[in-house]
């Protein structure tokens, strides 16, 4: 009975949590629920062998998870994939419909929005926000007829969501990707979830809170390209990263940044935003080092050996030089 059983897997931030809700709005569906912190990308690993049932995956790169995904097509399962990310192991397969779009512009909720002709769009605006892509976003929201109030609780919501999946493990975050997924339930429009949700509020109030610890923040490097920041090694301060590097990129056109976190074993947990993801891609460079990958214009690396640290700040400075605008880093 368990190899037959249905699965919906998905990244813990606002872009894979929204796409999913997205696709049950539309088509609701009993299915085992697999998701994790922003970067536990191998989840298509955790599906057991000979898995028959309907698997949709929602925001995790195709290319960190080729190999699962071959043998669950294997075993019999049926697979619809919806992502953003790198996809140059992507292939061909009867049991699989990729929808995969890499551009820098584009989001998997924006993806899904296509998919079911913007009947849920709100929510994918909402995705779109919380992964920095506010022109995306903008864009999407104008046929809707909204007014700038309702625009900024979207991008709020998706900012707050998107602040909660990041962590070294699910007890770094307020509340599991699972679980503030299912608070969603019954929730058609986000605008009620804004107003009514316990959770929400609660998101709110510590993502407050960490903004506030963020403030003192300066970078462990000012370089030509941009800068890197290393954060102190504290369950906050993984919280925030995702906001800082944003942030940091949303306020500084054509610059990068890299802020990196320190784990419990030593090594650092690594996000990068590209100031010129169309030359200089995010994901580019983070391949460069093992387990990094991502999209264009976001990107990270999950375990970068503290040793590989000089080598990633040397390799920063050169790869991103060239990035154009990078004199307005300063």
């Amino acid at each position: 009975m368990a190899a037959a059983l249905n699965y919906d897997v998905f990244n813990g931030d606002a872009d894979g949590i929204f796409a999913l809700h997205q696709l049950r709005l539309h088509t609701p569906r009993h299915a085992q629920l697999v998701s994790g912190v922003k970067r536990d990308t191998g989840l298509l690993q955790r599906l057991p062998d000979g898995c028959a049932g309907r698997v949709v995956v929602l925001d995790i790169s195709l290319d960190s998870n080729a190999d699962a995904l071959r043998r669950l097509l294997d075993g019999g399962a049926e697979v619809e994939y919806f992502d953003h990310h790198s996809a140059d192991c992507a292939f061909a397969h009867p049991r699989l419909r990729l929808h995969c779009d890499g551009s820098p512009d584009v989001c998997t909720s924006i993806l899904v929005d296509r998919h079911l002709n913007g009947r849920h769009r709100p929510w994918a605006v909402a995705a779109a926000f919380g992964d920095n892509l506010a022109g995306a976003a903008r864009q999407l929201a104008q046929g809707l007829g909204l007014d700038d109030g309702a625009v900024a609780a979207l991008a709020q919501l998706g900012q707050v969501v998107n602040y909660n999946a990041y962590g070294e493990c699910e007890q770094d975050l307020h509340m599991a990707p699972a679980a503030l997924y299912r608070a969603l339930g019954g929730h058609d429009s986000p605008f009620d979830f804004i107003a009514a949700s316990d959770a929400y509020r609660a998101l709110c109030a510590g993502y407050r809170d960490d903004c506030a610890l963020m403030q003192g923040l300066r970078p462990h490097a000012e370089l030509a390209s941009g800068a890197v920041y290393i954060l102190p090694a504290s369950a906050w301060a993984r919280r925030i990263s995702g906001v800082l590097a944003n942030q940091l990129a949303a306020a500084h056109d054509g610059a990068s940044f890299a802020v990196l976190n320190e784990r419990s074993d030593g090594s650092y947990l690594v996000s990068v935003r590209s100031g010129a993801p169309l030359t200089l891609s995010a994901c580019g460079f983070c391949q460069q080092f093992e387990g990094g990958g991502g999209r264009k214009a976001a990107a990270g690396i999950n375990h970068l050996p503290a040793a590989e640290l000089g080598r990633f700040m040397d390799g920063f400075g050169r790869y991103f030089n060239a990035a154009a605008g990078a004199d307005h880093a300063r």
